[in-house]
C-alpha cells in the first residue's frame, strides 16, 4: 500500500468514525429514518452536482436497478439500523460493534462461494463473538431488552455492510467510484422516501442536529464513499477492509471528546478482542509456490 493510499485509508477512518458522533446527536431529534433520508439525499445531491460540474457521466439511469438494491442494502438499511441503535447506545459502543463487519463478510463469502473456514478463521469468529459478549455483558450499561435489541440493530447493520460490500464488488466492475457513491446514495434516498414522509418530525431541529446532518451527509457520506470506492479500485477490497481496524478507534475518540462518553475496562477489552478476531478472520493463507514444492 502506497503512502497516498494509506493516507486516504486514514482519512476514511477519521470521517467514518465521526459519523457515529453525528448520528448520536441527530437521531434522537429527527428520528432514525428521517435522519438517514436526509443523509443519503443530501449526499447523493452533492455527488450528482459534483459530477455535473466536472462533466462526469455516471450512468445512473442505465444501472438504476443495481443502485436501488445497493442503496437499500449498503446505505438505507444499515444507516437506519445504526441510528436506531444509537437511541440507546453510546456512539463509541456502536462504532466498536460495527467493527464486526469483516466477520460477517467472511461468513457471507464462505456461504456464497461454498468455502470452508480454516482453523484460524473459525477461531477468529468465535473470538469475535466473545468480544461482543465482553463489550456488552461486562459493562455498567444495564442489560435491558431495549439495550440488547439495540445491540442487535448494530450487528444487523454490520451484516448489511458485509452483504453490500460483496454486491458492490459484483456490480461495480466498469463503474467509477463517483458513479457507485452517487448511485448508492440516490438509490437509498428513493427506497427510504415513503417511510421518511411517514416518520417526518413535527418540530424544527436544533442547530446541533442541523450541523450533524450536514457533516453526516457531506463529509461522512459524500466524501467518505468517494474515498471508499477509490480505495477498492486502487488496493482492492481485502486491503480496504483494514479501515475497520481504525473506524472504532476514531469513533471512541470522537465520543469521548464531544459527548463526554465514559470509557470502561470492558470497552477497551471488547475493542481489542474484536479487532484481533478481525485480524484472524481476514488472515490470508499463503499458498505454496512452485519453488517450494519439492519432489521426494
Amino acid at each position: 500500500m502506497s503512502r497516498k493510499d494509506f493516507s486516504i485509508l486514514l482519512l476514511l477512518a477519521f470521517t467514518w468514525g465521526a459519523s457515529f458522533l453525528f448520528m448520536r446527536i441527530a437521531s434522537p431529534e429527527l428520528g432514525p429514518v428521517f435522519t438517514t433520508e436526509l443523509r443519503v439525499t443530501l449526499a447523493g445531491a452533492a455527488l450528482l452536482l459534483y459530477a455535473l460540474l466536472t462533466r462526469r457521466k455516471l450512468g445512473i439511469l442505465k444501472h438504476w436497478r443495481a443502485f436501488l438494491l445497493l442503496g437499500a442494502v449498503n446505505a438505507a438499511l444499515p444507516f437506519t439500523l445504526i441510528c436506531m441503535a444509537e437511541l440507546h447506545l453510546s456512539a463509541s459502543l456502536a462504532a466498536i460493534l460495527n467493527a464486526t463487519t469483516p466477520m460477517f463478510a467472511a461468513l457471507a463469502a464462505w456461504g456464497t462461494r461454498q468455502e470452508k473456514p480454516g482453523a484460524a478463521k473459525s477461531a477468529g469468529l468465535i473470538m469475535g463473538l466473545a468480544g461482543v459478549g465482553v463489550l456488552v455483558g461486562w459493562s455498567p450499561l444495564p442489560l435491558t431488552g431495549t439495550v440488547l435489541v439495540s445491540v442487535g440493530y448494530s450487528l444487523g447493520a454490520a451484516l448489511c455492510y458485509a452483504l453490500g460490500g460483496l454486491y458492490a464488488s459484483r456490480v461495480g466492475a466498469g463503474l467509477s467510484p463517483l458513479a457507485l457513491a452517487a448511485g448508492q446514495q440516490l438509490g437509498a434516498s428513493v427506497v427510504l422516501l415513503p417511510l421518511a414522509v411517514i416518520f417526518a418530525p413535527d418540530h424544527l431541529p436544533s442547530a446541533a442536529a442541523v450541523y450533524s446532518v450536514l457533516g453526516l451527509s457531506l463529509i461522512c457520506t459524500s466524501v467518505a464513499y468517494l474515498l471508499y470506492f477509490r480505495l477498492i479500485a486502487s488496493i482492492g477490497p481485502v486491503k480496504t477492509v483494514s479501515v475497520t481496524f481504525l473506524v472504532p478507534v476514531f469513533g471512541l475518540i470522537w465520543g469521548v471528546i464531544f459527548l463526554q462518553e465514559q470509557v470502561y475496562a470492558n470497552t477497551i477489552a471488547g475493542l481489542v478482542i474484536i479487532l484481533l478476531s478481525v485480524m484472524l478472520v481476514n488472515r490470508r493463507v499463503r499458498k505454496p509456490e512452485a519453488a517450494d514444492i519439492q519432489e521426494d
